[in-house]
């Protein structure tokens, strides 16, 4: 099985190419009465007190395939793009690939599609049958479709996280969390969709940059679509089961966050930024962090306060003491997605 991530083009300064990224995921399913599937089941079903009832739940047992699986390693990824046949690499031994392709300007103008004022180039792609991977099983043939966003040189873009900004997770209660994640339908927090549907018609682009797992980046796309949230780039993590308690760690607080935001900055030099969170977790420390360093860059920084572990005032106070690092107006702190509906920076277009 193979897993497209969304991602994003560039365009070459002073060439008439573009840079694309390809990168997603293969793997093969654990099989039905394996003992790694039987334990992660049987701890799952513990931490959280299921019945039958919830294991045999489609929403329980869809998402429990997204994270049982085996990892398929030395897999060779073919895409074709346009007619064009292109070799995107191998998988590494997590089963993860990505790789870097040129595309000359007359190939995105024939084969862009545009949606809601962005360019997407979408391609397929299949492994090829007779390989055979690091473990030394034959690779199972795949075939699948991916999406580059294409994003101009110039203009405003939006970096969000998704758990408790966009989506309702409840990433402060450990078990409200793991409910959320694998026995409840996704659901929007209410009228974010709106507001960025309103910012994607302008041509905003989005990237989702998250510590949601990649397991569950075909179960958000779907989510996106259905809430009516704009498709993007997305930026998630890397987990495996063995790290830790199975689902027991999903969110991470490592610096890896503000890696990717400033690599997204650093491959749109000419573009500017909006960064947009929750306080639940390092949010706020992070984007702060990004804006202090790169001023010109960031045009705004918005966070979502949500109940979480400490009290509302002390939340309010650590907000406050991270604002006073930022130029004046540019830390927006929002409980309602209404009240965003002032923050449209010059280049989102006039509010109202």
């Amino acid at each position: 099985m193979i897993v497209f991530f969304p991602t994003y083009a560039r365009r070459i300064p002073g060439e008439k190419r573009w840079r694309a990224t390809v990168a997603g995921m293969i793997s093969r399913p654990l099989p039905p009465k394996s003992h790694r599937r039987t334990l992660a089941i049987g701890v799952l079903k513990r931490l959280l007190e299921l019945d039958e009832t919830h294991l045999q739940s489609a929403v329980f047992q869809r998402r429990a395939d997204a994270f049982l699986f085996q990892r398929v390693a030395g897999e060779r990824v073919q895409i074709t793009l346009g007619g064009r046949q292109i070799d995107a690499g191998y998988s590494d031994r997590v089963g993860h690939f990505q790789r870097s392709i040129d595309l000359e300007e007359a190939e995105v103008d024939a084969f862009a599609e545009s949606a809601g004022g962005c360019r997407w180039l979408r391609y397929e792609a299949g492994v090829a049958a007779d390989d055979v991977g690091f473990d030394g099983q034959p690779a199972p043939a795949a075939s699948a479709a991916g999406w580059i966003h294409m994003i101009p040189e110039e203009g405003m873009s939006v970096i969000t996280d998704i758990d408790d900004t966009v989506k309702v997770t409840n990433v402060a209660n450990r078990r409200e969390l793991l409910a959320n994640t694998l026995l409840r339908d996704f659901y929007a927090v209410p009228g974010m969709a709106e507001v960025y549907h309103r910012w994607k018609e302008a041509g905003t682009p989005f990237h989702y940059v998250s510590s949601s797992p990649w397991q569950l980046a075909t179960c958000l796309g779907r989510f996106f679509h259905d809430a009516g949230l704009p498709a993007g780039s997305m930026h998630l993590k890397l987990f495996r089961l063995k790290d830790s308690t199975p689902l027991g760690r999903l969110p991470s607080r490592k610096r890896s966050k503000r890696r990717t935001i400033e690599q997204i900055m650093a491959d749109f030099p000419r573009r500017k930024f909006l960064l947009v969170g929750d306080s639940g977790e390092r949010d706020p420390e992070v984007y702060t962090a990004v804006a202090c360093r790169h001023p010109d860059r960031v045009a705004g920084v918005a966070i979502r306060q949500v109940e979480g572990k400490q009290s509302r005032e002390k939340v309010r106070t650590r907000l406050d003491r991270l604002g006073r690092r930022l130029p004046g107006g540019c830390l927006h702190v929002f409980t309602e997605a209404v009240e965003l509906a002032t923050l449209v920076p010059a280049a989102l277009g006039p509010a109202g």
